[in-house]
């Protein structure tokens, strides 16, 4: 789909005076008497004082970020439902209520929807359920799980790669297929931002082992590393290596907003909310059979043709789709389902889509999923985090290493409002609303940063069965907004961690400048978070 300009107008506001918002409703408001406690003045029921200004309500709801189903209760509530259902006569459709106004005019501000057509507006409306409140709702849900249009860090393979929220890229650490972008395959121990890239903005990225991709706020795919998609010898074992990012040619009619690489295969989440991906099995993986050399993108069949999806998370032979519905936000998983990785009460495998339906069970709204190597979790709307699958070395929370089929409750956590979550290779990590961060699991590499007094070497690597606050980023004095881990079962693992002030910390394996530092002398990682000298604003 190309991004040319949308022809939607923007909403115009009648009748409003360049005057202060007070001075139009004192001069033009009837005067309710002093008397009058309710809220209807001298209305009739279903009706309230500002209706007789509808331009003013209009621009007061278009003037804060309100959320969408904050419009949709005005339409429900008895006091105002009348008013708000009823068409209001604004351009740019004067069928359309105030609310779906509202909602529309908050869709146009967001950098995903403006570049739209008016038909791919209508088209992603149609997807949604029809109802520009369901849109806005669609847009603000991914701009919250991916972090569009704001820095980002992510912790690769051995290499790592910061996103500022101007989208420049910085990359640094193993090089040896051009994984850096760079031009080089040489190792870079301090951060270093990627020319080629200059004059294009990006707004997300991801890695695997020796690969990089990053997108474009124009939706663009760039690739560069090992088998970059876009090549013929993607799926083959060879050495065919590019070190600088190069379109990725079958994408080009795909808006993209999204990507993750697992093992065996790439999806990439295009803005309308359907998702492709690469494969190159023969035994009907991801829903369809390709040849090994295939790079074409195949939509994912089933279940989520018709419902958009807001963010996809690939583990090392599995995939998660966070969609939004009308009845709310689900989770849904496709793959290889061995350790019940899948979520779905087995260890079967599921070539097509599958909702999980534990959530429903546990009464949670799934708001963030996070996919590691063999493990999975998710973030409910209520804070609650709950994780599944292989639990070696304590990667679920669970106090054990136990497998979990289907989603549980992470009970360590009970007393803790989580906003976001990240998996590794058997490690997780758990933000709190309040900037606390906790982990668990796999402490090989120290890239759980948790330091004990004494400083005893055995302890820092220590495996953790249950959450654990991390002390060290605590004293940080910085509130912690996203941790991204390796997640990878080649490679050392390392953390990276971003604050609410645009500060980059890192911690973990660093024995090929993946931690942005050149090591001492004999030293491979570093258990303490050590601020990098990136501002990601």
């Amino acid at each position: 789909m190309d991004a040319t300009t949308s022809g939607t107008p923007t909403i115009q506001y009648h009748n409003i005076p360049d005057q202060p918002i007070t001075t139009i409703v004192a001069t033009q408001l009837p005067t309710l008497q002093r008397e009058q406690r309710h809220c209807f003045g001298d209305s009739s029921p279903g009706e309230f004082p500002l209706s007789a200004n509808p331009s003013i309500v209009l621009h007061l709801l278009t003037s804060y970020d309100l959320y969408a189903q904050d419009l949709a209760k005005l339409e429900a509530s008895d006091a105002t439902c009348s008013f708000f259902k009823k068409p209001a006569n604004f351009a740019p459709d004067l069928d359309l209520s105030l609310s779906e106004l509202a909602a529309l005019d908050m869709c146009q501000k967001r950098a995903i929807f403006k570049p739209m057509t008016t038909e791919q507006q209508q088209y992603l409306k149609q997807r949604c359920g029809g109802s520009w409140k369901l849109v806005l709702r669609f847009l603000m849900a991914g701009e919250a799980c991916c972090r569009r249009e704001k820095s980002q860090a992510i912790a690769g393979p051995g290499h790592s790669i910061a996103v500022t929220s101007k989208g420049l890229v910085y990359s640094f650490g193993s090089n040896n297929f051009g994984q850096l972008g760079h031009g080089t395959t040489r190792e870079e121990w301090k951060p270093r931002p990627i020319r080629a890239l200059h004059g294009i903005r990006i707004i997300q990225a991801t890695t695997a082992t020796r690969r990089t991709m990053l997108i474009s706020d124009s939706g663009q795919v760039y690739a560069f590393g090992k088998e970059s998609f876009g090549e013929a010898e993607i799926g083959i074992h060879g050495s065919k290596m590019v070190t600088t990012p190069q379109l990725v040619d079958s994408l080009k009619n795909i808006f993209v907003v999204q990507a993750a690489i697992g093992n065996f295969f790439t999806a990439v989440l295009s803005r309308e909310g359907r998702v492709y991906t690469f494969s190159w099995g023969n035994d009907g993986k991801l829903c369809h059979n390709t040849d090994p050399n295939d790079v074409e993108p195949r939509p994912l069949l089933g279940a989520l043709e018709h419902i958009p999806v807001v963010q996809i998370a690939a583990g090392f032979c599995y995939l998660l789709c966070l969609a939004c519905q009308p009845s709310g936000m689900s989770v849904y998983s496709v793959g290889c389902g061995l350790g019940g990785k899948l979520g779905h009460g087995s260890k079967t495998d599921e070539k097509f889509p599958r909702l999980i339906e534990q959530f429903q069970l546990l009464n949670l709204k799934p708001m963030v999923v996070a996919a590691g190597a063999w493990h999975a979790a998710v973030v409910g709307q209520d804070g609650r985090i709950c994780t599944w699958g292989w639990g070696r070395y304590g990667c679920l929370g669970h106090g054990n290493e136990e497998c979990e089929s289907v989603p549980k409750v992470v009970e360590g956590l009970r007393d803790v409002k989580a906003v976001h979550v990240a998996t590794g290779d058997y490690t997780t990590f758990v933000v709190a609303d309040n900037g606390d961060v906790y982990s668990f699991g796999c402490g090989e590499s120290a890239n759980l940063g948790h330091i004990p007094e004494n400083h005893e070497e055995g302890d820092m690597h220590a495996n953790v069965l249950s959450p654990k606050l991390v002390t060290s980023m605590k004293e940080m004095n910085e509130k912690v907004v996203q941790i991204s881990l390796t997640n990878s079962v080649y490679w050392n693992a390392h953390t990276l961690a971003i604050t609410e002030s645009g500060k980059l910390y890192g911690f973990g394996a660093g024995d090929k400048g993946q931690l942005g530092v050149e090591l001492g002398a004999n030293q491979t990682e570093r258990g303490k978070p050590e601020q990098l000298h990136i501002d990601l604003r």
